[in-house]
């Protein structure tokens, strides 16, 4: 086996492995996404401040796949 294919491939499984950070986000913004429609069906008249905070927290959430993605890229290229 040569020693640059086995590095090659140690940082393909470990950029694979930074991206899971990505499946949290994922889970995260459904989680915000579910719970903003609930209350807007209950509470039509807060819909506006309710989307205002739903889209703050998809944009926290969406920051998580971002570092995730920037470390993956960094396993692959920089180190």
């Amino acid at each position: 086996m040569d020693s640059q294919s086995f590095i090659t491939g140690m940082k393909a499984i470990g950029a694979g492995l930074a991206m899971i950070g990505a499946l949290g986000a994922g889970v995260g913004i459904g989680s915000v996404v579910y719970g903003a429609l609930l209350a807007m069906g209950r509470n039509p008249d807060a819909s506006g401040m309710i989307q205002a905070n739903m889209i703050l927290g998809i944009v926290f959430s969406e920051t998580i796949a971002i570092y995730a993605l920037v470390v993956a890229l960094i396993v692959l290229f920089v180190l």
